[in-house]
């Protein structure tokens, strides 16, 4: 059976068909680079990596390596790094593949305490973001210093948009130095600024939309609840006053969004277990979580081997409970609808989404749960996006809308439109969208950032 989506009702061909036509005017309107940082980045980015590599060259661990491989040395290697490290330093390996040979991954690099490996990671990160980032925007600069990234409706299996030349929305920012590097590139307009607005929790709310889990449904209503922060509580085995920030984001991004996502217990306990030691991670009156942990009869992760059980008093074995009474407890009538909609599309070999579209094919358990709730949350986006641009236009405003990023609307807003602006999108992406489709069953939220007045995307901070 082949892949196969359509729209099957109006409203899904009209919005498919206004995407278009709306992202086009943002292809056009570009994105102005700062194109004097930039070659100075790309610059000092190189001199950055040629110092580091010769400080490795220099070191006791490149000694080692150069001793076992000779003329055959290649720093580029990650399966000689790996045997100097694992083979011939000792080091324990937290993973292997499957035919036993250890993963040099980053995970495992920052599990050890080497300069050397440090250095090491901080290069390849480096190389990525010169050759990736900045030499792949300034080859997309074109001569009056814009870029126009492309942004397509028709490659993405779960029906988010995507974006090339450059990817505007690979653009890093979970790394705070390399975000910085990169981002400086991008600045406003001559009297305008950059705002970012974001559509907070927008998944979440879109799967409430399906399995209209009622707990779920006051997680989002009630501001004062948050369940991240319950998670995380649950997981580390804290009181709310003990959860500090850290801890928050590792319950959000390691176990609540891999579960909604289709992931299981073990590489969530694999996870958050590991993040304890990278992470450095302390309650709030400064206790370790590892000795925390201790002190709740917690003091080893387990194999976390799919093919054994988990052993009681292990972190997996804690983690498969919290699994199960997350799905079967806490949230059973959203783990109820994933069973349900699972086997209504092994009969039918089709699923549809509440935005008009029908998905055929061959498709696995997570990707039929993922791709309705993905698809949804960005078809609100895209629905915002074009109704923000018809009232630019409308009433002849200054400001333009110069790109998207799956849940967030990136625009260059003039600084005497920036009220309006605001207004504008609390407005359309909050209120109408929600007369529009009338079964969007919670309230929606938005969190806006922007930059000083001809600032860079860098610069952006929170509006109130």
């Amino acid at each position: 059976m082949t892949e196969n989506m359509k729209p099957i009702t109006d409203r899904g061909y009209k919005l498919l068909h206004n995407g278009a036509i709306a992202l086009s005017q943002v292809e056009a309107n570009g994105m102005r680079i700062d194109i004097d940082y930039l070659n100075r980045a790309i610059k000092n980015t190189e001199g950055r990596i040629n110092k580091l590599s010769t400080r490795m060259q220099n070191d006791e661990v490149f000694k080692t390596w150069k001793k076992l491989f000779g003329t055959k040395t290649n720093m580029s290697s990650r399966e000689q790094l790996g045997k100097v490290l694992f083979s011939e330093l000792g080091y324990d390996c937290p993973s292997h593949t499957k035919t036993g040979k250890p993963q040099v991954n980053e995970t495992a690099l920052n599990s050890i305490d080497l300069r050397f490996v440090k250095d090491y990671v901080q290069i390849e990160r480096l190389k990525k973001t010169r050759s990736t980032y900045l030499q792949g925007i300034l080859r997309e600069t074109t001569v009056n210093e814009f870029i126009h990234p492309v942004f397509n409706l028709h490659f993405v299996k779960t029906f988010r948009g995507s974006s090339d030349s450059p990817n505007f929305q690979n653009i890093p920012i979970r790394n705070p130095v390399i975000a910085k590097l990169v981002r400086r590139a991008f600045i406003a307009r001559l009297n305008y600024r950059i705002v970012e607005t974001d559509y907070s929790g927008v998944e979440i709310a879109g799967a409430t939309c399906y399995h209209k889990d009622p707990k779920m449904i006051a997680y989002i209503e009630n501001e004062k609840k948050d369940l991240h922060r319950d998670m995380a509580g649950q997981i580390y085995k804290l009181s709310k006053k003990q959860i500090t920030k850290e801890i928050r984001y590792c319950g959000k991004n390691m176990f609540v969004f891999p579960q909604f996502y289709g992931d299981y217990y073990l590489h969530c306990a694999k996870n958050l277990w590991d993040a304890i030691s990278q992470m450095k991670l302390k309650t709030t009156d400064g206790i370790k979580l590892f000795d925390h942990l201790k002190t709740k009869g917690i003091v080893k992760l387990g194999r976390c081997d799919p093919e054994q059980k988990p052993k009681e008093g292990t972190f997996e074995y804690h983690l498969k409970e919290i699994e199960d009474d997350f799905w079967n407890k806490r949230f059973k009538r959203y783990g109820k609808w994933r069973k349900d909609w699972w086997y209504e599309y092994l009969k039918k070999g089709y699923f549809d989404t509440l935005t008009g579209f029908r998905i055929e094919g061959v498709y696995k358990r997570n990707e039929v749960i993922n791709y309705p709730v993905q698809g949804t949350a960005f078809h609100w986006l895209l629905w915002s996006l074009i109704r923000i641009q018809k009232i630019l236009n409308k009433y002849k405003m200054k400001s333009l809308i110069v790109g998207q990023i799956h849940d967030s609307i990136v625009a260059d807003v003039h600084k005497k439109e920036f009220k309006n602006y605001i207004e504008i999108t609390q407005q359309v992406m909050t209120v109408d969208i929600r007369k529009h489709w009338k079964w969007i069953n919670v309230p929606l939220k938005i969190e806006t950032e922007a930059s000083p007045v001809h600032g860079s995307w860098y610069e952006k901070e929170k509006v109130v």
